[in-house]
């Protein structure tokens, strides 16, 4: 079976995730000796952005309009514990969009041996840059993100 056949039967909780590959090394590592909770969360952090940048929304687009969506709030449920050399899929789909102001983001990170480790959920608010405070999302937001946002049943 080929790596992509792989990552596709995979039991993902959405189709079509956007999908960044993991290989857990030594500086992941905790005095536990599994892959430490803010690994997780920074994984997430870069799944998220390239997810964002392959939609062609990167931090200059952000800057050229003045917006960018940030986190409100965030939940992360561990699951499981991922060990140096395992290598992971972390995959990352919008799951809402109110096209005003609210998004929200999903991750899962499943391990090669099909066992999801972590699910995560992101609640995101449209701001302006330049001041900080919560504004209505540009078009080229609710265009581009809007478009790929996936259905969820919860």
């Amino acid at each position: 079976m080929s790596g992509s056949d792989t990552i596709a039967s995979l039991n993902w909780d959405h189709p079509s995730p956007f999908i960044v590959d993991l290989k857990v090394g030594e500086g992941h590592i905790d005095g536990l000796g599994h892959v430490n909770n803010s690994v997780y969360v920074g994984w997430c952090q870069d799944a998220g952005w390239a997810h964002s940048v392959s939609l062609g929304l990167d931090l200059q687009s952000y800057r050229d309009l003045d917006s960018a969506m940030v986190i409100r709030h965030a939940e992360y449920d561990y699951i499981g514990a991922a060990y140096l050399d395992d290598e992971c899929f972390l995959g990352t789909w919008l799951t809402a969009s109110d096209g005003r102001l609210n998004m929200e983001r999903r991750f899962q990170l499943i391990r090669r041996d099909g066992r999801t480790l972590l699910r995560a959920r992101w609640q995101l608010v449209c701001i302006r840059m330049s001041n900080g405070r919560a504004m209505r999302m540009p078009a080229d937001f609710v265009h581009t993100y809007g478009s790929v946002v996936v259905a969820t049943n919860d």
